[in-house]
């Protein structure tokens, strides 16, 4: 079996205990911890910033794994890095230069991703690729969890799993949005080997009203397990 990553946003975690939630996600299994940041300007909605990454890098040894929705995106960059992201992710969009934002967040000492929405081409790949070391392939549109997966996700996974193994570098391929226990193993078939999963994982818990998480982490480590 592939070394399959499953990375809870913590999007959907109760933010009045997002410490504890934290704290017990990772302890249940999850391999990183997802980090939504949105501004009301590049997406319809206002999240967190650099403060909060700081408050929570104390808690856990994860990979901090920031998913930027900022434009401009260059100048909170450092912040991040600062504050212990692991992993950067921006969009092509929000970025005027993308060899230098990505050249802007290696030199901040952290691994460097770029993130594709639903209907945004693969082509920005084509003088990249090398340099990357995450692919998001966004399965919903930015904005908002809980959203219902785009089945057309699933050949721009297979198109860049191609363009990834044909290459000698080691690059995560990534996916956010609409992973669930009833779907992951299909989107892993597809060539994902990092999920993303916020309501999947927090929701469902709280619904059980527990505050482990054990068994949705080892119901979508059991689907992946049968690919």
């Amino acid at each position: 079996m592939a070394n399959y990553l499953i990375a809870p946003s913590i999007l959907s975690a109760n933010f009045a205990k997002l410490g504890e939630e934290i704290t017990n996600v990772i302890d249940s299994g999850a391999d990183f911890i997802h980090f939504d940041v949105m501004d009301n300007h590049y997406v319809p909605n206002l999240t967190i910033g650099p403060l909060v990454c700081e408050a929570i890098r104390p808690l856990t040894d994860a990979i901090i794994d920031v998913h930027l929705m900022v434009d401009p995106v260059d100048r909170i960059i450092p912040d991040f890095a600062k504050a212990g992201a692991n992993i950067i992710s921006f969009h092509p969009e929000a970025s005027k230069h993308i060899d230098r934002t990505i050249g802007l967040i290696k030199e901040q000492g952290c691994k460097a991703g770029l993130v594709f929405n639903p209907a945004t081409p693969l082509h920005f790949l084509d003088h990249v690729l090398d340099k990357l070391d995450l692919i998001l392939i966004m399965s919903v549109n930015p904005g908002f969890g809980g959203q219902k997966f785009i089945l057309e996700a699933l050949n721009k996974l297979r198109v860049v799993r191609k363009r990834i193994d044909a290459g000698k570098k080691k690059i995560l391929l990534e996916i956010d949005g609409g992973v669930k226990v009833d779907n992951i193993a299909e989107i892993a078939r597809a060539g994902a080997d990092t999920f993303v999963a916020g309501s999947a994982i927090f929701s469902a818990a709280r619904d059980e009203d527990s505050h482990r998480y054990d068994t949705v982490l080892a119901a979508l480590r059991a689907e992946l397990a049968k690919v």
